[in-house]
């Protein structure tokens, strides 16, 4: 049986404005992760995610390289357990 986990990023760069959250959502119901993605008003982009810890370090590599015309500076990674809170993977407005 697979293990779950989850983490939250703290994305930095140019990662506003070029459908980063966009592409996020996508990458995550591919590796069927669960969570939500938001911009912040400083211009980095949170992300809570949940799912198989396979897949889900397989998004953080994805995080650090982003959407097409993003540029990834830093990606902060704080892991926690899994919790199971979501059954999908949304795209938030502004988290403040």
């Amino acid at each position: 049986m697979e293990e779950n986990i989850g983490a939250h990023l703290f994305v930095s760069g140019k990662v506003q404005g070029v459908f980063y959250r966009k592409h996020a959502q996508q990458k995550a119901k591919e590796f069927g992760l669960t969570g939500w993605v938001h911009n912040l008003i400083d211009g980095r982009v949170e992300i809570s995610v949940e799912g198989e810890k396979e897949h889900t370090e397989q998004f953080i590599l994805w995080a650090k390289e982003g959407s097409p015309f993003a540029q990834v500076e830093d990606v902060r990674v704080e892991w926690k357990p899994y919790e199971g809170k979501w059954n999908d993977f949304e795209v938030r407005e502004f988290g403040f």
